[in-house]
């Protein structure tokens, strides 16, 4: 058993590698010139679109709303690498680690919203009714190379029960126990049960519980931070200053080097946010739009409210904090941040907006891999998934999961291979399509500035 843990340990740190790391980014950078710099020119609608109720599609075809889409996309994507990822990165690379989260971000909006644009245009309607879409499908019906979609299918499959589920659950239940004094196996009971209650209900259960869930958590952690940060104007502006010199020297920590800051800085950028890992398209393929371009840009969002927001939070108060030298690290290292600043409530604040945060990503991940498992066995196979992935939340808190932490770790980053592959070789659909949306978009404005409807 220690032979196979340091063969994943070593594959692991080489999926994770420099070599996929700029694979990744390198991808978001091409599509951002491609796309010329889209995120910046249409991030004001792309909120608008995700977050006004007039503007929620009921009529087209799909199972959720724009705003359901994207909460159970942000429900995956918010999560412990929020918290825990932020301050690792922090602890090993120094605080300028957080500026190139935003780098990171930055050109990941443009992989995300290819993505989704790729997601809902090479979507289907299953036998029951339902949208089926992500990767799978566009590198299938798109590049026409089924078995690097089945590929896909097979590590997204694996690594929900994983980097999905039991790893998040174990942060619940270690969270509740270390600050509530709560069983593990009462957590697991617990969470077993809320879990399978909402997905035995499908998408649209999903996305009522995601719809709700999601913004309470994120607008709850995010005014925490926000509290510390304008109680303390006085310590905002040197953090900053340090987050973008350390960026650039890397020696806010001993021993610290450049590269560790840049490494560590895009690794948990994109573990945080998986621009290009190919999860979130899953979940915007079920959205209900008239044009794939639309849901797309609600998509692109969810890399921007992930890290430019939630992400920096974390950071922000970590480089305040300046605890980042001592001994603790992960979660810890943030519940002391805060901490310091509240003392009494900060620990309450991080601990719940964890356990928040771990059990959305479970319900998120819920979906992806169904849809894997979908694609790979049939729409029949689901229900043993959705029993098998109950099961799992329950194992996830009550075991030590140090080799399941490197297995699905590995499996994560192995999805954005195939999906990288799909996204590059259909780069230039991704670019018609939106010259086609931008078309319709030119059209709603002369109608918006006119008083009239399109149709009229």
């Amino acid at each position: 058993m220690d032979a196979f843990a340091a063969f994943v340990s070593k594959l692991n740190s080489f999926v994770w590698g420099p070599y996929m790391l700029v694979f990744l980014v390198g991808t978001g950078i091409f599509l951002t010139l491609r796309l010329g710099f889209l995120q910046v020119r249409t991030l004001p609608y792309a909120l608008k679109l995700a977050f006004s109720p007039r503007q929620q599609d009921k009529k087209s075809e799909g199972d959720i709303s724009h705003f359901h889409a994207l909460m159970t996309a942000l429900a995956a994507t918010i999560g412990t690498g929020n918290i825990a990822g932020v301050a690792t990165a922090v602890f090993t690379g120094g605080p300028g680690a957080v500026f190139w989260m935003w780098v990171t971000a930055f050109f990941g909006m443009a992989t995300k919203y290819g993505e989704a644009i790729l997601a809902v245009k090479y979507r289907i309607v299953d036998e029951k009714g339902e949208m089926a879409g992500g990767p799978m499908y566009y590198i299938d019906r798109g590049l026409k190379l089924k078995w690097l979609a089945w590929a896909f299918a097979f590590f997204g499959a694996f690594a929900s029960f994983g980097i999905g589920n039991m790893t998040q659950t174990n942060s619940v239940a270690m969270a509740m126990n270390g600050t509530f004094g709560i069983s593990p196996i009462i957590t697991g009971i617990i969470l077993a049960i809320l879990t399978g209650a909402v997905i035995l209900g499908g998408i649209q259960s999903i996305g009522r519980v995601t719809g709700f869930v999601v913004p309470f958590m994120a607008i709850f952690y995010v005014l925490g931070g926000l509290a510390i940060i304008v109680l303390n104007l006085d310590k905002l502006g040197p953090a900053l200053a340090l987050i973008l010199s350390d960026a650039f020297t890397g020696q806010a920590v001993a021993g610290g080097a450049l590269g560790t800051v840049i490494r560590y800085g895009v690794a948990r950028g994109v573990f945080s946010n998986e621009a290009g890992l190919g999860s979130a398209p899953i979940a915007a393929a079920a959205a209900k739009t008239d044009h794939p371009g639309r849901q797309a840009l609600v998509s692109m969002t969810g890399t921007f409210l992930d890290t430019i927001v939630v992400c920096s939070i974390t950071g922000i108060v970590l480089a305040m904090a300046g605890l980042y030298t001592g001994e603790a690290s992960g979660a810890q290292l943030t519940i002391a941040s805060f901490e310091a600043f509240l003392p009494g409530m900060g620990k309450y604040i991080v601990t719940i907006g964890l356990i928040f945060f771990a059990y959305s990503t479970v319900l998120g991940w819920s979906y992806y891999g169904e849809k894997c498992f979908q694609y790979i066995f049939s729409r029949k196979a689901v229900v043993y998934y959705r029993y098998a992935f109950v099961i799992a939340t329950f194992i996830g808190c009550t075991l030590e999961l140090d080799l399941v932490w490197d297995i699905a770790d590995t499996l994560n980053g192995a999805m954005a291979i195939p999906n990288l592959i799909g996204l590059l070789g259909l780069s230039g659909v991704i670019v018609s399509e939106t010259k086609s949306f931008m078309e319709i978009r030119k059209r709603e404005k002369q109608a918006e500035r006119s008083g009239t409807s399109i149709g009229a």
